[in-house]
């Protein structure tokens, strides 16, 4: 599985929990002094904030819909891994975000990009955290050069809870401007995102304990403590699950390739699963 430079891709819709992965994955680096290209799937959006309001006004894609493959650079993103997984190194960029302090004070305005620009040099692995790191299309297949691909993903119901709870509380929109943004983006979110779920080695799928059948009157976000984590490995025969049977309280299993734990312990789950993995990337890299 592992090539000459690791990557490690984790592909979800927004709001699925992919940027907690990213930062349980940036623990697990520095505990293990590994230095990694960290690249966002922000950087590949088509484009700026501006250009995609002016485009959801004319009836395009619909405003803050970057799932549809159209509204990205996939073709930069697959080079980038292309690059990478042969060279250690390739070309990506920032998306500048409101809460970017550094690189507004540096002159950048919030919803743009800053210049394309190569990788830090000497990087041990490429981490990918976004919505495209396991494209299989026609014309694309980002998927191909990724040694570990996790999706993480709620389901549906619980996806829109969490989405128009954040984007209503956090980011000032209308709940009918966030429900308007779901339907439209539908379509791509099917086409684009979901398929990428069947190319992951390893699945993290949240399930509410709570009632969430109508998600668009929900006012509270089932807390990790009122969920489970559906958790599928593509290769069962690579896990051991007396293992993290043992060191995972209250898990279960419930397939032969299906782990189930509480939603508590997610952070813990993915150290126990991930880490050796990465430590196996780093091994069979030829300079290690």
């Amino acid at each position: 599985m592992s090539r000459r430079h690791p990557i490690i891709a984790v592909t979800g819709s927004s709001g699925a929990g992919t940027t907690t992965t990213g930062q349980i994955f940036s623990r697990l680096f520095a505990a293990e002094g590994i230095h990694a290209a960290m690249v966002s799937g922000d950087s590949f959006h088509r484009y700026n904030r501006e250009q995609m309001a002016r485009l959801a006004a004319k009836g395009q894609f619909g405003e803050r819909n970057h799932f549809a493959l159209a509204a990205n650079h996939i073709d930069k993103l697959e080079a980038l891994f292309y690059d990478y997984c042969h060279t250690g190194n390739g070309q990506s960029r920032q998306y500048v975000h409101d809460e970017d302090r550094t690189l507004i004070a540096s002159g950048h305005k919030p919803g743009t990009f800053t210049p394309w620009e190569s990788l830090p040099a000497d990087t041990d692995l490429l981490f990918y955290e976004g919505l495209h790191g396991g494209v299989v299309s026609d014309s694309f297949n980002t998927a191909q050069y990724v040694d570990l691909l996790i999706g993480v993903v709620p389901i549906v119901n619980l996806e829109w809870i969490q989405k128009i709870h954040r984007d209503t509380f956090k980011r000032g929109y209308s709940q009918d401007a966030v429900v308007t943004t779901i339907i439209n983006r539908m379509d791509d979110y099917v086409h684009d995102i979901v398929p990428q779920f069947s190319h992951t080695h390893i699945n993290f799928q949240r399930i509410p304990l709570v009632d969430t059948s109508n998600p668009f009157v929900a006012r509270e976000v089932p807390t990790d403590d009122e969920s489970m984590i559906v958790i599928h490995f593509r290769d069962p025969l690579d896990v051991d699950f007396p293992y993290l049977l043992q060191m995972i309280a209250g898990s279960s299993v419930s397939r032969h390739d299906t782990l189930v734990i509480p939603g508590t312990k997610l952070s813990l789950a993915m150290d126990l699963i991930m880490r050796p993995m990465v430590q196996k990337l780093m091994q069979q890299k030829p300079f290690a």
